[in-house]
Parts: structure tokens; C-alpha cells; sequence
């Protein structure tokens, strides 16, 4: 069979180009949902490389679909792939774990030998006393690349199982503080 003849069959057609525009989609969606979270992390030399990749197999994708528009199959992979393409962009952003983390915690517990831990980790502590609707509570802010997030939330809980936290994004902070990496290691 000849090349030509392989692409004009029917299996080419409704097996094959459907799936790779399947692929091509979960690949660009995917590299947008990075590059948008990339975005929103302040990483904008990154984000105009991957914008161009991304563009390039979209326009991939979308020529095959509008030469095959009467192929259903054609479109559902065009479909499918952006589906799967966010799922799979999401993932992607989960494992590289970019960014800075503000913790807060509150806690009606005596925080002095939490506060003390972190900051022999290196972690910047910052310690407030609070009035609660319960009523004292100390208040301890800290700083977090992403990936630490799981170990500071573990040590968390060894000094106070029942403390309330929250987690929120740093999109900038002063060059004059650094979180350490991997110094929870060391625990």
C-alpha cells in the first residue's frame, strides 16, 4: 500500500487522524494551563516561549479539523484532547510545584517551640498574639517554596494537631528572604 493510499483510507481517517489531534490537543491545552499558571506565578520569560509552542500545534490541530469537518470522530478528539488537556496541564502544574506559599496559622496552643522549630529550619517566623471569638491565640505567619508545603504542614500538626491554617499564593515578595529547600530533611 502506498503512502498516499494509507492516508486516504478509512482507517487513516477515522482511527489515526482523530487520535492525533486528540494528542496534539491534551499537548497544547496542557501547555496552556502551564503557561497560564506560570502567569499568574510571575514567570514571564517562560510563559511566552511555551505560548508559541502551544499556538503552533493548536494551529496543527484546528487545519485538521477543519479539513475533516464531517468526520465526528475528528471533532470528538478535538474535544477529548481539550478535556484531558486541562486534567493533564493541572497535573503537570502539581508536580513541578512552583511558587511561594504563605502559611498562616492560628492556634490557641502555645506556638514558642513551633516558632522556635521553623526558624532553626531556616523557615522566616513571624509571631502575633490575636484575640480569637474563643479568645487568645497566637498567630504565626511563614513562607514556603511549594514543594515544602507537605513537611511544614506535617510539622504543623506534630506541634499542634488542631491548629487552623491557611495556605495562600506569594506572587512577589523581597529578594532579602529566601525560603530554604529541603531543610526539613533534616526533622
Amino acid at each position: 500500500m502506498s503512502e498516499t493510499a494509507f492516508v486516504d483510507s478509512q482507517f487513516f481517517q477515522w482511527v489515526i487522524m482523530p487520535v492525533l489531534i486528540f494528542v496534539a490537543r491534551v499537548c497544547d491545552v496542557s501547555i496552556g494551563t502551564a503557561r497560564i499558571i506560570l502567569l499568574s506565578k510571575g514567570k514571564r520569560y517562560l510563559a511566552p516561549l511555551l505560548a508559541f509552542v502551544e499556538i503552533i500545534i493548536w494551529l496543527l490541530a484546528i487545519r485538521q479539523v477543519f479539513l475533516n469537518l464531517t468526520n465526528i470522530a475528528c471533532l470528538v478528539g478535538f474535544a477529548g484532547g481539550f478535556s484531558l488537556g486541562n486534567y493533564v496541564g493541572i497535573l503537570i502544574e502539581e508536580k513541578l510545584a512552583i511558587g511561594i506559599q504563605v502559611i498562616r496559622v492560628i492556634t490557641r496552643k502555645d506556638a514558642t517551640s513551633l516558632v522556635s522549630f521553623l526558624s532553626e529550619k531556616g523557615y522566616g517566623v513571624t509571631s502575633v498574639e490575636g484575640q480569637g471569638t474563643t479568645g487568645k491565640v497566637d498567630i504565626i505567619y511563614t513562607i514556603a517554596k511549594r514543594a515544602e508545603i507537605p513537611k511544614v504542614l506535617e510539622i504543623i500538626k506534630q506541634f499542634n494537631p488542631k491548629a487552623f491554617y491557611t495556605i495562600e499564593d506569594v506572587r512577589s515578595m523581597s529578594e532579602s528572604y529566601s525560603p530554604p529547600t529541603s531543610s526539613l530533611n533534616r526533622v
